[in-house]
């Protein structure tokens, strides 16, 4: 008897799809191509616990607009790789003795039998991995093009598609070089006079990709540094929950704040979820205020600090402060005057040059605990703030009043300058600062009410105990101060971004090396210059290491890698050392979708009629946790390289939808601790991958967060089986179409519900509705199960619609049909709206409110026709009899009500 059996449907249809290369895709399209569309997941970490079910949810999603793309004629670009590089594989190595390599590859063979277990239709022809050499020759290709630009905010150019522009990555070698380079940008220790060496320093201090040395989050025990979003509240590492502190280290750059506004901006040109973008636009923090500089005064000389004031005068704002000067940004210069003290970040480097001998052991020991918290804990406004003056004193540029120095956790280095001036009569955090260390307040804003105490207010209203200025509204106020400020060289008005520059250094050995040189002295220590490998010489690819262990020491792995791969003397005899850190994860998935589009060339990371052709993605789906790390990452990266010249668009992904969570049974995360990770393999087993794919697809709204439920899957394990006896003859002894599939005309009901159904899946998969298109598909065919009749073109159009969600089972039915090809190019099925509209509606009918029938009604009904029939009905004729109508309401193709009494 032939039942509905997946374990015999699927793997057959795998292995013809996998023999046949059925995805796979030309970049030359059909003759009949109705257009391009490039349809991509965010690619996986192949971990070792292979996939669970929350995995197959986009993947899924995307796999339906494929195929239906197809069906309409699209040439569809769907790839798949695998974002490979990562901690967790060194993490086992370490753990386990095996190579990081031999465990990532096992991985990536894992999901891909997983993968191809659910039907995707992927074009295996185009798998990437970021850990495959032939692909990090690119990435470190792409870095050294951030190496070579330097952003330039103020240059007017035309783009590629005529769209005029200010600010633009340049190359290097463009840069203008000031006249007196050699007197600002020599260190100690160069040649005296030598151009050239302050040059070099110059354009480095330029660069995109730049040296700097930050304060990082240090993992002793991950041997590496950790981005703030990878360090928990309580200051441990999200992965293992290790101790992390905070430390300085020289440390590799990407000046991702030169392109804050235009990340910002061109975010309005893409179709994305607002909730996606409000999240970048706070990422990216944009806010407009002033620059002012405190002039530090150790010794309280009042000569020193007009001296000061007179050169700021006659030679205006330099583009950095000196030594014994603090710069703050503020959102209100018009507080100035009630600035009474200053609080500078413990990492901040003035501190050390600064801090009194009185003070010094207090400040020691209160930088030595802050290294140990993370940047959330040390901004919780619910803490209680903490802090140590440092015995010096700032001089209030608009007063001329001498106000203490503090340092205090609650100050980041990381935003803005690291420093601020606190005004803690209208600042909340400021305010609790000075109450609990008996600091002065003074209130520079009033209310305008009565009702409102001055301090404590934060908004709007007029300058009190400010000078010349007090009786002045903030608003202009604002534009006063920043004009003097800027004519005095004291400050100037200012746009500041919550953005920070990316920290791309990582201590790890399992990542893609720097294609970079140290050039060493002749005692082997680095000069501070770097050179790049050359282009014709990447990639810089990994030694071959047994011990990865971290010593402790911020010293990477890579540190003690072979002479061979870590020394090397230039022609022109300097000896060199490679960079010994390695790129973060996130390099490697910042470009993966260019790509895809060409991954076999080896002459060009893409070539540009390809990327012309496939760019932007028509459609990215994942999961909002990378909201902003990785989408804004691909962005500046996508934008340098469009300022280059080597892509064509502005942006990579044009559409981007979230797919929720899938929660377990629960109602609670899936993971191994909970003990509710459901495995794929296990539901596949059990119930097949169409009704696993079907499934995920029916729980709900496609973005919403959902529970799982094994009865959900065997329902719609049900439905599979009842479409299956729609088609197939299950009392036959072989596979065979059921007597009532005919080559018979359909009946005018029967054309309505084939094309409703038509209409209606058609819509819903244009909305990414997938579950109201399951359901619709559903009533299909429990109205057809009751027909004798069931014409066989209704049921090749209703296999067709089913084909994208259940492609297994629908390629059987197909087959079943009578069709020897796959329907994986088959046209979609085409509806025509007349059909759809009935004849004849049902409505209810109401005696004194209370439903008593319903009637069929012709559609186009006037309220006599619609009054008629309903007095006729035989359910009705009894409620009338005897009793005195007072009053019918008809509502046409609604409902007929009699008010009757008696």
């Amino acid at each position: 008897m032939p039942r509905y059996e997946p374990k015999q449907i699927e793997p057959k249809w795998q292995q013809f799809w996998d023999a046949n290369q059925t995805f796979t895709t030309s970049n030359e399209p059909r003759e009949d191509s109705t257009g391009k569309s490039y349809i991509l997941d965010m690619f996986p970490y192949p971990s070792g616990s292979g996939l669970h079910v929350g995995h197959p949810e986009g993947y899924t999603a995307t796999d339906i607009i494929a195929r239906y793309h197809r069906m309409r004629g699209k040439h569809v670009l769907h790839p798949m790789g695998w974002d490979a590089f990562g901690l967790p594989a060194e993490q086992h190595a370490i753990n386990t003795g095996t190579h990081p390599r031999v465990t990532t590859y096992q991985n990536i063979d894992n999901f891909r039998r997983q993968l191809k277990m659910l039907g995707f239709s992927y074009d295996w022809t185009r798998e990437i991995s970021t850990t495959d050499e032939d692909y990090y020759r690119w990435t470190q290709w792409i870095f050294l093009q951030l190496y070579d630009t330097w952003y330039d905010a103020d240059y007017e150019w035309t783009d590629a598609n005529g769209k005029k522009r200010i600010g633009k990555g340049r190359p290097i070698s463009e840069l203008p070089i000031p006249e007196n380079v050699v007197e600002t940008h020599l260190a100690p220790g160069d040649p005296p006079g030598d151009v050239a060496i302050a040059t070099r320093r110059y354009q480095d201090a330029h660069r995109l990709a730049y040296q700097s040395d930050a304060p990082v989050n240090w993992c002793p025990e991950l041997g590496t540094v950790l981005a703030n979003e990878e360090v928990t509240a309580e200051g441990l590492s999200d992965r293992g929950g290790f101790p992390v502190e905070r430390r300085s280290l020289r440390q590799w750059m990407l000046r991702i704040t030169s392109y804050a506004e235009r990340l910002l901006t061109e975010l309005d040109d893409v179709d994305w979820p607002e909730s996606v973008k409000i999240l970048q636009r706070n990422w990216i923090g944009k806010s407009i205020g002033a620059e002012v500089d405190f002039f530090v005064d150790a010794e309280n000389n009042a000569t020193q600090f007009a001296e000061w004031k007179a050169d700021r005068a006659a030679n205006g704002l330099p583009a950095s402060p000196e030594p014994n000067v603090l710069r703050v940004y503020t959102t209100r210069p018009d507080t100035l005057f009630g600035a009474t003290y200053m609080v500078v970040a413990p990492e901040h480097d003035i501190v050390d040059s600064i801090t009194t001998d009185e003070q010094k052991a207090e400040v020691e020991e209160y930088r030595r605990k802050a290294a140990l918290k993370s940047d959330l804990d040390r901004t919780d406004l619910a803490k209680g703030k903490s802090g140590v003056f440092t015995g010096a004193y700032a001089v209030n540029p608009v007063n001329e009043e001498r106000i203490p120095i503090w340092i205090a956790d609650y100050v980041l280095i990381s935003y803005g300058t690291g420093a601020i001036m606190a005004v803690p009569a209208h600042d909340e955090r400021d305010l609790e600062f000075a109450q609990t260390f008996s600091i002065n307040v003074i209130e520079v804003v009033d209310s305008g009410s009565d009702d409102v105490d001055n301090i404590g207010f934060t908004g709007n209203g007029t300058a009190i105990n400010s000078g010349k200025y007090t009786g002045t509204p903030t608003a202009e106020f604002k534009k006063q101060i920043a004009a003097e400020l800027n004519e005095s060289g004291l400050g100037k008005a200012a746009t500041n971004y919550r953005l920070r520059d990316w920290l791309f250094s990582r201590q790890r050995y399992w990542g893609e090396p720097f294609p970079i040189w140290h050039e060493l002295d002749d005692e082997g220590k680095p000069t501070g210059h770097v050179r790049p490998v050359a282009e014709d010489e990447l990639p810089v690819t990994l030694p071959n290491m047994e011990d990865f262990k971290p010593k402790g020491t911020p010293d990477p792995p890579l540190s003690w890698a072979p002479d061979e791969w870590l020394y090397q003397t230039a022609e022109d005899g300097t000896r060199l050392k490679r960079e010994t850190n390695s790129m973060p994860q996130w390099a490697g998935s910042c470009w993966y979708y260019l790509r895809f589009a060409d991954n076999k060339n080896s002459d060009k990371f893409i070539d540009p009629e390809m990327e012309k052709y496939w760019l932007p993605v028509d459609l990215y789906i994942g999961g909002a946790e990378h909201a902003v790390l990785h989408l804004l990452y691909s962005r500046f990266w996508h934008k340098v390289l469009f300022d280059c010249g080597h892509v064509s668009t502005e942006e990579p992904f044009q559409k981007l939808i979230n797919q929720g969570m899938i929660l377990g049974e629960n109602n609670e995360k899936m993971s191994k601790s909970r003990g509710n990770v459901v495995n794929p393999d296990d539901v596949v087993r059990e119930y097949g991958a169409d009704s696993l794919r079907l499934y995920e697809m029916f729980m709900g709204p496609l973005d919403q967060v959902k529970p799982w439920s094994t009865k959900g899957v065997e329902g719609v394990h049900r439905f599979l089986g009842r479409a299956w006896r729609l088609i197939v003859d299950d009392q036959a002894e072989e596979i065979a179409l059921c007597s009532a599939v005919q080559d018979a005309s359909m009946n005018e009901e029967q054309e309505r519900v084939l094309h409703k159904t038509i209409k209606g899946v058609t819509d819903d998969i244009e909305k990414f509705s997938f579950n109201t298109a399951i359901s619709k598909m559903m009533e299909f065919t429990n109205f057809f199960t009751g027909q004798q009749v069931r014409s066989k073109s209704a049921m090749e159009s209703f296999v067709l619609l089913l084909a994208p969600f259940a492609p297994h089972v629908a390629e059987e039915l197909w087959q079943v049909l009578g069709h020897n090809e796959s329907l994986t190019y088959a046209p979609w099925p085409s509806y025509d709206d007349s059909k759809i509209v009935e004849a004849e509606i049902e409505i209810p009918v109401q005696v004194n409110g209370k439903m008593r029938a319903k009637i069929k009604i012709p559609v186009d009904a006037d309220q006599a026709t619609m009054q008629s029939l309903a007095e006729n009905n035989d359910a009705i004729k009894p409620q009338l009899e005897g009793k005195t109508i007072v009053k019918v309401i008809c509502v046409p193709k609604r409902m007929v009500n009699f008010v009757v009494k008696g």
